[in-house]
């Protein structure tokens, strides 16, 4: 008995040891599981249809920790480590990477934020508040938006620092750099990015740009050169019970070389893209909110013979979200994709992975359940 009572007091103990130790670190194990039900009418080398389950349709499923330690003075010690995950077979997002969302140590200040590791640039933070990605998840819309080449739905930099100011009069700015880690050639796989955001009331309206350069030869250009230039100009006005936002992207793809071929090519193949995101986020009471919006892709093709000079894409989203909880909610999405003189991308995910094989239109419908925590 005495042995009995001796171990529970150790096990007591010891659980209060770590309760405060959690308290006094400000430790916060954090995560979200979306799963859903998917329905795609054209899909792979027949356009055939398919019945499949998601993870991650409408928000990427992932589990994170993020940390605090106040220093003193206002100055706070922070990190935060984010791993996805497809929840539908328990796969890592990113095989061999096991922080692929998020991994990162900063310090905080009355100032701002400095955070260095691998993280996102502040055109997400412009997607959240602006673009479609809010109240369809990236999963949906990821495609609609050049294949993500605008960044807008979450695009990470590795090896970088972040600077964040703090709020002043609803004004905020980042300042972004990645270093290209090349020997002997500093500006090879370079990244720098700007944004800033101003809200006040029910209006916000915020911009970004980035680009990023080689990291390595990929003849007939070199290290060095710039790949990637992107900017996003967004707005949002609560309306009463309607949330309107609108953005405006373009992507400019410096290397891209004349296309060879003359028959449909990915969108991504374009030298330059401008990307029309508007929608409403309508709440029609506390759980429950009607939403629709519009994407439209126009690109710009180089082409060393014949063949179309200008491919479009357009996607036209409708939802029914209703929210058991804060943290637990029920969608049901619609989306159609259709394409002009371009390979249709398809709706769900990036890489063409679930896309028709030609510019056939494609009609998605989403049933998913989310769970925060």
């Amino acid at each position: 008995m005495k042995k009995l009572v001796f171990t529970l007091s150790a096990l007591g103990l010891l659980n209060a040891s770590q309760c405060a130790h959690a308290q006094t670190s400000g430790v916060t194990v954090y995560g979200v599981i979306d799963m859903s039900l998917v329905y795609a009418s054209k899909v792979g080398a027949g356009n055939n249809s398919r019945v499949s389950v998601d993870s991650g349709d409408a928000m990427a499923s992932r589990i994170g920790f993020r940390g605090r330690e106040e220093l003193g003075g206002g100055l706070a010690a922070i990190f935060q480590l984010e791993n996805g995950f497809s929840a539908d077979d328990g796969a890592m997002a990113t095989p061999g990477s096991l922080f692929d969302r998020k991994s990162v140590v900063g310090l905080s200040g009355h100032v701002g934020t400095l955070t260095i590791g691998r993280q996102t640039d502040y055109l997400e933070e412009i997607g959240l508040q602006y673009s479609s990605f809010q109240i369809f998840g990236g999963g949906g819309v990821r495609a609609g938006h050049f294949n993500s080449l605008d960044r807008l739905t979450g695009a990470r930099t590795s090896n970088s620092l972040r600077f964040d100011t703090a709020d002043i009069d609803g004004f905020t700015g980042s300042l972004f750099y990645g270093f290209g880690e090349v020997a002997g050639k500093t500006s090879a796989g370079q990244a720098f990015g700007v944004g800033a955001n101003y809200r006040r009331g029910n209006a916000g309206i915020g911009a970004a740009y980035y680009q990023s350069k080689l990291a390595a030869d990929t003849p007939p250009s070199s290290a060095g050169d710039t790949d990637l230039k992107t900017f996003t100009l967004g707005a949002s006005y609560q309306a009463g019970p309607a949330k309107l936002f609108a953005a405006w992207s373009q992507v400019r793809r410096p290397t891209q070389q004349p296309l060879a071929a003359s028959g449909l090519v990915a969108i991504t193949s374009a030298t330059r893209a401008n990307v029309f995101d508007v929608g409403v986020d309508y709440a029609m009471n506390a759980r429950l909110h009607l939403l629709g919006s519009v994407i439209h892709d126009r690109a710009d093709l180089s082409r060393a013979s014949g063949g179309a000079t200008r491919g479009h894409t357009t996607q036209l989203n409708v939802g029914i979200d209703y929210f058991f909880s804060k943290r637990t909610d029920l969608y049901a999405m619609a989306s159609r994709q259709s394409a002009s003189d371009v390979l249709n991308p398809g709706v769900i995910s990036a890489a063409y992975s679930s896309a028709p094989a030609d510019d056939s239109s494609q009609n998605v419908l989403r049933i998913g359940l989310r769970h925060k925590f």
